[in-house]
Protein backbone atom coordinates (compact mmCIF):
# COMPACT_ATOMS: atom_id res chain seq x y z
CA UNK A 1 0.00 0.00 0.00
CA UNK A 2 1.35 3.40 -0.98
CA UNK A 3 0.83 6.35 1.55
CA UNK A 4 0.87 9.83 0.56
CA UNK A 5 1.11 13.28 2.13
CA UNK A 6 -0.61 15.85 1.08
CA UNK A 7 1.69 19.08 2.08
CA UNK A 8 -0.29 21.85 0.74
CA UNK A 9 -2.41 22.60 -2.77
CA UNK A 10 -1.64 24.69 -5.21
CA UNK A 11 -4.38 25.78 -7.95
CA UNK A 12 -5.38 22.32 -9.52
CA UNK A 13 -2.63 20.26 -8.03
CA UNK A 14 -1.83 18.58 -4.36
CA UNK A 15 1.58 18.83 -3.49
CA UNK A 16 2.03 15.10 -1.75
CA UNK A 17 5.32 13.59 -0.20
CA UNK A 18 5.48 10.25 -1.17
CA UNK A 19 8.47 7.49 0.14
CA UNK A 20 10.36 10.90 0.91
CA UNK A 21 9.67 12.10 -2.89
CA UNK A 22 7.18 15.69 -3.62
CA UNK A 23 4.85 14.95 -6.87
CA UNK A 24 1.67 16.99 -8.24
CA UNK A 25 -1.26 15.29 -8.13
CA UNK A 26 -4.37 16.86 -10.05
CA UNK A 27 -6.60 17.61 -6.87
CA UNK A 28 -9.53 15.66 -8.72
CA UNK A 29 -7.94 12.56 -7.96
CA UNK A 30 -8.15 13.07 -3.89
CA UNK A 31 -11.06 12.28 -1.81
CA UNK A 32 -13.03 15.44 -1.90
CA UNK A 33 -12.60 16.18 2.15
CA UNK A 34 -8.64 15.68 1.86
CA UNK A 35 -7.03 18.67 3.08
CA UNK A 36 -3.22 19.49 4.41
CA UNK A 37 -1.82 17.37 6.70
CA UNK A 38 -4.15 14.63 5.56
CA UNK A 39 -2.62 10.73 5.02
CA UNK A 40 -4.25 9.34 1.99
CA UNK A 41 -4.11 5.40 1.26
CA UNK A 42 -3.63 4.68 -2.28
CA UNK A 43 -4.81 1.30 -3.47
CA UNK A 44 -4.35 -0.61 -7.30
CA UNK A 45 -6.94 -2.21 -8.83
CA UNK A 46 -6.95 -3.98 -11.84
CA UNK A 47 -9.70 -3.46 -13.75
CA UNK A 48 -10.57 -6.76 -16.09
CA UNK A 49 -13.84 -5.08 -17.55
CA UNK A 50 -11.62 -2.06 -19.35
CA UNK A 51 -8.45 -4.10 -19.89
CA UNK A 52 -10.28 -6.41 -21.77
CA UNK A 53 -12.35 -3.63 -23.87
CA UNK A 54 -8.98 -2.18 -24.66
CA UNK A 55 -7.54 -5.32 -25.84
CA UNK A 56 -10.50 -6.12 -28.69
CA UNK A 57 -9.73 -2.64 -29.62
CA UNK A 58 -6.62 -3.04 -30.60
CA UNK A 59 -7.00 -6.56 -32.24
CA UNK A 60 -10.14 -4.73 -34.30
CA UNK A 61 -7.70 -2.33 -35.48
CA UNK A 62 -4.85 -4.73 -36.26
CA UNK A 63 -7.12 -6.77 -38.49
CA UNK A 64 -8.44 -3.39 -40.30
CA UNK A 65 -4.87 -2.73 -41.01
CA UNK A 66 -4.01 -5.93 -42.24
CA UNK A 67 -7.25 -6.95 -44.44
CA UNK A 68 -6.37 -4.02 -46.52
Amino acid sequence: MIKLLVDRFENEYAICEMEGEIINIKKSLLPSKAKEGDVIRVYFEIDHDETAKRKENIAERLNDLFDC
